[in-house]
């Protein structure tokens, strides 16, 4: 079971495979249904789901679920943000931290792509740093997508912000070749920004998952495998 938060909401915790079973209860009506699943594709400019900000899938829930489902969401909540507390402080360096790291390892494994970005006058935080600071939220849907992604982040035994990069490393070097042939800032910057991920399912992003995996083995742990790059400090 997987309890979803947002890590700068404590309070806006749910269960999605409680949710579904409620779904199939007919514990609420097909407008409401309806409703909740318009709220939940919906993420705004700032990453945050509808759903989520106007407590509507606490609302779903009924009280015999949330005593059932209490200790699994207030262990989910403290697992995931147990390694990314500096990353809501005063300038976010949990944050950057991460960004250097990932342009780290794309200079590494896609050294094309990397000095491509760089030509083109873009710098890895300028896309980057709300894959990091959202986690992927806006990148992909809440239900299979983030659901099956932070179920990982949740049972994997690397802390959350390590993992987290090799899965944004792998997730970028995906549309290498794409990136690599869009020849103007306007054009590649805003593919960055709109990554086309609408039509991804649980398959792509176990797909994602297990490349990230390879990636953690590769390079977790043996930073000189970094150090003929100019980004080691």
């Amino acid at each position: 079971r997987i309890g979803v938060i947002h890590p700068n909401h404590d309070h806006d915790i749910y269960d999605l495979q409680d949710i579904e079973e409620n779904q199939k209860n007919d514990v609420y009506d097909e407008e409401e249904d309806d409703n909740f699943n318009h709220d939940c594709s919906n993420i705004d400019e700032d990453g945050y789901c509808d759903a989520v900000l106007e407590g509507k899938l606490l609302h779903h829930l009924t009280d015999e679920a949330m005593q059932e489902v209490e200790a699994d969401c207030y262990w989910c909540l403290t697992n995931l943000l147990a390694g990314i507390q500096d990353h809501y402080t005063s300038d976010q360096p949990g944050v950057q931290r991460m960004v250097m790291r990932l342009e780290e390892l794309v200079t590494r494994i896609d050294n094309d792509l990397s000095q491509h970005l760089s030509n083109m006058g873009i710098a890895f935080v300028q896309f980057a740093f709300k894959w990091m600071n959202c986690l992927l939220l806006r990148e992909f849907s809440l239900t299979p997508c983030i659901e099956r992604l932070w179920d990982t982040y949740l049972a994997d035994d690397l802390p959350l912000d390590v993992f987290h990069v090799y899965v944004c490393a792998a997730f970028l070097c995906q549309f290498s070749y794409k990136l690599r042939t869009l020849s103007e800032f306007e054009d590649l910057f805003a593919f960055l920004q709109t990554m086309p991920t609408k039509s991804w399912s649980v398959v792509e992003i176990e797909i994602l998952v297990s490349q990230a995996y390879v990636l953690s083995t590769l390079f977790q742990g043996s930073d000189a495998h970094l150090a003929n790059t100019k980004l080691i400090r």
